[in-house]
């Protein structure tokens, strides 16, 4: 009997296949069934081959051997993954196998992981599709009942392949190119290096800031405070001698009501989560970075299958999806936000233009909860943050729009303006989900041309702020919108990077920001991001081309031409070879310099070249200067643990028993053993995340039926007696 062989993306993914499928006896890397055989990967398994793999002589990083250029691009299996790899090899290769579905990760990079493997093992048997969003048993089911032609996925694949080239081809060169002739590790891409460009042109615009000071008025009656406003509706002027004369020109004039306007509003939700947004919150409100936000969503998903596919780019949901909001609002009770979730179940759930549009969603729609049941309590505190924001603005989006009455006072001292405004809420809608407060004041019934008696009139004063550094949260949206942030008035480029999401994508831009700080080109002082003296030489070093988005802006364009077999992949490629010899000319031909500035009087136990000391975004670290040497010591690690003093975070310094938390704010210090003694002690008395999971254990062992519960003959009885 021929069987079918499905291939997931990681081993999670494939068990819970599996099982859907009732493939439970364990054989080499995959589990079998009477009709399937599941088995995974473990992301890529196979990938391009490194240069070397071409010729012995490009081991050794030398100038004149670029570019390097080969003809057909080889590929070569992940050392570190090469048992999976022999194994799904095995079963792709069985001769009972007759077809092969493709159940990796719905997208660009999933179709890539898939390809290769099949690639490089040399299959030729008929291959399949599986598209789904969640990995739910309902959804599992529902995507194998509805397999896809893998055939219609190929452009994907080949808009992946080349994506995968490009990057090879430029980043290789450029980076040995750069590496070579400044004898420094200098590595670039032409997605991480606009991005250093973007963070150092923000520093650029802090650094050349000029504050100026400004001047207003307020007028303050019984009830109301009031705003002064010029004849262009500005509220204040750089000239305070104007503002001074103004106040002195009316001090004995009336003040008096000329207008009241009352305008019904409504306001909206914000629109569903897609991972860059959700990233942006989470850094935000939790502080966590873009990487591991998307570590926590991918356990959501996989593990607990709480929540739909991460990777997305989209904030719509398509509506198809519509007939299973009821379910998934169901299976979200047990929390904080049951009420709600009853009123939104109370009444039938209709699909609304705001938050439903087919056209909007492309690979997958925006992240919501599953029809899995939520046991809360097995979730840990980062999971359960993250879990709540995604909840939270799945129930807002379900629920009414928040309608208020907009009111705008208008007055006049004399000649002058001045304006109060006030709301008054009718209709609390989404808000109910996120308890928002409003800062607007609560304006007294007036009528025009009521006077007013002026208790004081106030000369206010302020100085005008530069730009703020970036953090990942607004580094992410720099990234996803990056025309706002450079200094670009093309308007076809401007356009076109709107149209493909600017730099990275969903699924990549957590990643380039984490090699930004692992190669020590940015470092945080705070939650503020710095360009490092090696990211400005950088700059000052790469060719333009790279440090600008207008270039992954024209190759994300063609990629996505790729995708919709609108151009030739081969086209696309000859263009990037001819580029990447553009850029290595210009690289050798410069006469720019490197030098390091963070140079210690300590050698390199390896190799025995100077060390440098660096800020790594974890702490500070001792690196090698040498380019073929990747000696690191780590000198200090910024731990998750508060100064019981300042309440900022502690820094762990020191080695075996010397090792102390030190806070560079107030002073602080506290030897292991002790820090280590308090904690144990603090162990001891139970918090309210403690509580909370223990009842959330005790509800889900208590969902049982009635007829299997040690109350069932008590109720037995009572109902006997009634």
């Amino acid at each position: 009997m021929s069987k079918i062989l499905v291939l997931a993306e990681k081993p999670s993914v494939g068990k819970d296949i599996a099982r859907v499928l009732n493939c439970h006896k364990k054989i080499n890397g995959a589990l079998e069934g009477n009709q399937y055989i599941v088995t995974w990967a473990l992301g890529h398994l196979v990938t391009l081959a490194d240069p070397e793999n071409y010729d012995q002589n490009y081991k050794s990083w030398k100038i004149e051997d670029l570019p390097i250029m080969p003809k057909n691009m080889k590929l070569v299996v992940i050392k570190k993954t090469n048992k999976q790899y022999q194994s799904v090899k095995a079963q792709m290769l069985r001769k009972d196998v007759s077809q092969i579905v493709i159940a990796t990760d719905a997208g660009r990079e999933g179709e890539l992981v898939a390809r290769w493997i099949i690639q490089k093992a040399g299959v030729q048997k008929p291959l399949k599709r599986l598209w789904i969003s969640s990995v739910t048993d309902k959804a599992i089911r529902d995507g194998f009942a509805h397999l896809k032609d893998a055939k219609a996925y190929e452009p994907l694949f080949y808009s992946a392949y080349s994506r995968s080239v490009a990057d090879w081809l430029v980043g290789i060169n450029a980076t040995r190119a750069l590496t070579c002739k400044y004898n420094a590790q200098l590595a670039c891409g032409r997605v991480q290096t606009p991005t250093l460009a973007m963070i150092a042109l923000q520093e650029d615009k802090i650094r050349h800031f000029k504050p100026q000071d400004f001047y207003g008025i307020q007028v303050k009656t019984s009830d109301i405070h009031w705003t002064w406003h010029g004849l262009k509706n500005e509220t204040y002027l750089f000239d305070e001698k104007q503002i001074d004369q103004i106040i002195q020109d009316n001090e004995n004039q009336s003040f008096q009501v000329s207008d009241v306007t009352k305008t019904s509003k409504k306001k909206y939700s914000p629109q569903l989560y897609d991972l860059t947004e959700l990233q942006r919150d989470a850094n935000k409100i939790y502080g966590y970075s873009a990487k591991e936000t998307l570590s926590i969503m991918q356990s959501l998903y996989e593990y607990h299958k709480l929540l739909t596919y991460p990777r997305t780019d989209s904030r719509y949901l398509t509506d198809d999806i519509v007939p299973t909001l009821k379910e998934r609002l169901e299976a979200s009770l047990g929390g904080n936000h049951d009420q709600v979730i009853q009123k939104i179940l109370s009444q039938s759930i209709k699909k609304q233009a705001h938050f439903v549009n087919n056209s909007k969603v492309s690979d997958h729609h925006a992240i919501i909860p599953t029809e899995q049941t939520a046991y809360l309590g097995e979730l840990n505190e980062s999971e359960l943050k993250i879990y709540e924001l995604v909840l939270k603005r799945f129930l807002a989006v379900l629920l009414p729009p928040y309608e208020y009455e907009q009111t705008t006072l208008t007055a006049h001292l004399g000649h002058e303006t001045f304006i109060a405004k006030g709301k008054r809420e009718k209709v609390k809608g989404w808000k109910e989900v996120y308890d928002m407060q409003d800062d607007e004041q609560l304006l007294p019934i007036v009528q025009v041309g009521d006077k007013l008696e002026i208790v004081d009139i106030i000369k206010t004063n302020g100085q005008t702020q530069p730009p703020a550094y970036f953090n990942e949260a607004t580094l992410l949206s720099a990234m996803e919108n990056p025309v706002r942030f450079m200094n670009h008035s093309n308007q076809k480029l401007n356009q076109t990077l709107i149209q493909t999401g600017g730099l990275g994508t969903v699924a990549t831009r957590a990643d380039i920001i984490e090699k930004l700080f692992n190669t020590f080109l940015i470092e945080k002082h705070g939650q503020d991001i710095h360009v490092t003296h090696k990211g400005r030489q950088l700059l000052s070093l790469v060719p333009e081309d790279l440090r600008s988005p207008e270039l992954t802006a024209r190759w994300e364009l063609q990629l996505s031409k790729i995708a919709q077999r609108k151009l030739h992949s081969q086209e696309f490629i000859k263009e990037i070879r001819q580029y990447t010899v553009r850029i290595i000319d210009e690289i050798e031909k410069s006469d720019g310099q490197f030098k390091h500035d963070n140079m210690t009087h300590k050698k390199c136990p390896e190799c025995g070249e100077p060390l440098l000391e660096v800020n790594g975004k974890k702490g500070k670290m001792l690196v090698c200067s040498s380019r073929e040497c990747h000696y690191r010591e780590t000198l200090s690690v910024i731990t998750n643990a508060r100064c019981p003093q300042c309440h900022k975070k502690l820094e762990l310094v020191g080695k075996g028993d010397k090792q102390m938390f030190v806070c560079k704010t107030c002073g602080y210090r506290i030897g292991m053993k002790a820090f280590q003694k308090e904690r144990e002690e603090r162990k001891q008395t139970a918090g309210k995340s403690d509580v909370k999971k223990y009842l959330q254990k005790q509800k889900k062992e208590t969902q049982m039926s009635v007829d299997d519960s040690p109350f069932a003959a008590l109720l037995n009885l009572k109902d006997q007696l009634k």
